[in-house]
């Protein structure tokens, strides 16, 4: 993913896919299920002189519902968004 390199405190993060969901033999389409709140980092800024950038590529990350701007670059959707919009690292 070298070709969006995200500036400052941005950080730029592939969104898991969301999980199908039957109910009682339903299946419940893509645009009615939850947005994912987990990602994966592909690429981080360089920070800026208030904020350290903690984040690093490879990082499992949780995020807020409505964090970030989504784009979409060569049919892949990406957020980005800036690194105190991310809630937690996962282990």
């Amino acid at each position: 993913m070298s070709k969006i390199q995200p500036l400052a405190d941005r950080v730029l993060v592939k969104a898991a896919a969301a999980e199908e969901t039957t109910v009682g033999g339903i299946i419940i389409p893509d645009s009615a299920k939850e947005k994912p709140l987990r990602g994966e980092v592909l690429a981080v800024g360089n920070g800026t002189k208030d904020e350290e950038m903690i984040l690093k590529p490879g990082d499992q990350v949780l995020y807020g519902k409505y964090a970030g701007t989504e784009l979409e670059f060569e049919g892949e959707k990406y957020l980005i968004m800036r690194q105190s919009d991310i809630l937690a690292k996962v282990s």
